[in-house]
């Protein structure tokens, strides 16, 4: 099961309140709420307020995305703590950290392993909260490639380490399917946005490329399906774009049950 949902980063110079009242209109039904635009990191009487809010919206808090990147601290946990305690507070099950600044290919063993022995405490930090931490799948980090990302996922060796997915420009179309397939069970929530030759366009011209990425996904898994990236940043194209994203979902689990079915009588 996919939850149709938006990251509040789309509009990030939107108030909580009028992101709550888009999701609501577009029938949506969780917020990634993102730090620095509606959560500040250690703010944790505000997140719980949104918290609240989100909640009487009739939403969920799908997941908290913080601009925490690897390698960049002198003192991780220090600098980690903020976001993971305003994550707490807010009722966020997944916080979102970035793989390093830097495209795979230019990270050497010796910093690739710093990097993991890192993500290692922040993701020790993460599970005493409750909270799993995920790597936004993302170009020019340690994310950049399906390869890169699987074995940092091996360097780190947590438990409590997965991905956050995105249709990076940086891969094509192929390679973004075997990177789902290559994530499993380390795959969380979907960023959910169509470009075209890496400039934004409506969602509804990429509904089959969504549908054969969405192949690769487990359906059975709840999971979020999140809007980002809308063309020309209008309220406007954004409904647009929710409604696209119900018909996709909704598309993509027929398929599936058809395709059970088929299986199932041999």
């Amino acid at each position: 099961m996919i939850i149709p949902g938006m990251v509040s980063a789309t509009f990030r110079g939107l108030p909580a309140e009028e992101i709550l009242d888009l999701c609501v209109k577009g029938e949506l039904k969780g917020v990634e709420w993102s730090e620095n635009a509606h959560v500040m990191p250690g703010d944790e009487k505000g997140a719980d307020l949104l918290r609240q809010k989100t909640e009487k919206a009739g939403l969920e808090v799908a997941a908290y995305g913080s601009y925490y990147r690897l390698g960049q601290q002198e003192d991780p946990e220090a600098v980690f703590l903020p976001s993971v305690k305003a994550a707490a507070a807010l009722g966020a099950p997944i916080i979102r950290i970035w793989g390093g600044t830097e495209p795979s290919a230019l990270v050497n063993e010796e910093k690739r392993l710093a990097l993991a022995k890192e993500a290692g405490i922040v993701c020790e930090i993460g599970s005493h909260y409750g909270i799993k931490v995920a790597l936004e799948w993302h170009k020019n980090t340690l994310t950049d490639t399906n390869e890169s990302a699987m074995d940092f996922l091996k360097e780190t060796d947590s438990d409590n380490l997965y991905c956050l997915w995105q249709p990076t420009v940086a891969l094509s179309q192929e390679e973004r399917k075997h990177g789902l397939d290559l994530l499993g069970g380390r795959l969380l929530n979907l960023h959910i946005y169509y470009w075209k030759e890496g400039i934004r366009r409506p969602l509804k011209e990429g509904v089959q490329e969504w549908l054969g990425y969405l192949e690769h996904v487990d359906l059975n898994q709840p999971r979020f399906g999140l809007l980002e990236f809308v063309m020309n940043n209008t309220k406007e194209q954004f409904l647009e774009d929710a409604a696209v994203l119900h018909q996709i979902l909704e598309t993509a689990s027929k398929i599936r049950r058809k395709n059970t079915l088929e299986n199932e009588r041999g």
